[in-house]
């Protein structure tokens, strides 16, 4: 197993002088639920200030104007909800039939948790063919599923990155949360194995956050405590989705937007402190961070 920590970080490709958004990606995020618009709307910001060059935002009819004004830089689409206003598996057909329309997909910040939303996710998990970023509500769905069919791992369609902060990975693994860091490493490389395929990427979060897959790993080294705040993770997704989509190996974007994320969260607490930053901070810091 290869310690990648201390390679060089990858890059973005270069942009042509005569490049248009097109060429830049698309990026679906599917994302909130009713009382949870805000995860949405940051994590399509996210995907934008991450340079993707067209976001669509998915997200529960009865939020989407919420969603919709929290920025015009992208566009929404609204979902069929249930009582809740949680997404219903209804959508499913139509999402599928758009599988192979975006560069990546980013789902799961704010979602819910319903039945619904487990078959969704367990459906778009198998059969989207391109990167396919889990985070938050659609970890705990993947967690869910797995208990009923663990081969769900094995073999996707495309590359699934996954993002679990260390509750959502002992939910996924069925096991206590590691706590050194030999044992997060070791951890993440091991969930990552249950894809014979070589195609999950784990992002086992926190402190020196680790980027692994079956055949090598990272850990961070940028990021603060103020980071610990509602929200961040969602900015994290769409970084990711972001990088992926502009073609970027997904092992590559995932260590590259932790790098980034990490590092945002450091310039804006060296501004404004960390007992102060909120999640919103770091899309105001994302460029200078992809500056540096």
């Amino acid at each position: 197993m290869q310690n990648a920590t201390d390679q060089p970080l990858p890059t973005l490709p270069q942009r042509d002088a005569a490049a248009h958004k097109g060429d830049f990606g698309r990026v679906l995020v599917i994302a909130g639920s009713r009382g949870m618009a805000g995860a949405a709307g940051l994590s399509g910001m996210a995907a934008l200030r991450g340079g993707a060059g067209l976001v669509t935002v998915a997200s529960p009819v009865g939020i989407q104007p919420t969603v919709a004004t929290y920025s015009p830089c992208y566009t929404t689409i609204p979902l069929m909800e249930d009582e809740y206003g949680i997404v219903d598996l209804a959508n499913v057909m139509e999402l599928a039939g758009v599988r192979e329309h975006y560069d990546a997909w980013a789902i799961g910040p704010g979602l819910g948790q319903s039945e619904g939303v487990t078959e969704l996710v367990g459906q778009l998990y198998r059969d989207v063919p391109r990167p396919l970023v889990l985070d938050a509500d659609g970890l705990n769905a993947l967690a869910q599923l797995l208990e009923r069919a663990p081969q769900l791992m094995d073999a996707p369609a495309g590359p699934r990155i996954l993002t679990p902060h260390p509750g959502e990975f002992a939910r996924l693994a069925s096991s206590a949360a590691p706590h050194s860091q030999e044992d997060r490493i070791a951890s993440a490389i091991d969930f990552a194995k249950k894809d014979s395929s070589g195609n999950t990427i784990v992002v086992l979060k926190g402190q020196g956050t680790v980027v692994a897959d079956t055949q090598r790993y990272a850990v961070n080294e940028t990021g603060n405590p103020g980071m610990a705040t509602g929200g961040t993770g969602d900015c994290l997704t769409g970084v990711v989705a972001a990088f992926a989509a502009q073609g970027m190996h997904p092992w590559e974007a995932a260590r590259l937007a932790v790098h980034v994320h990490g590092r945002a969260g450091d310039l804006a607490a060296d501004k404004l402190g960390e007992t102060s930053l909120v999640s919103s901070d770091l899309l105001d810091f994302l460029s200078l961070a992809m500056m540096l």
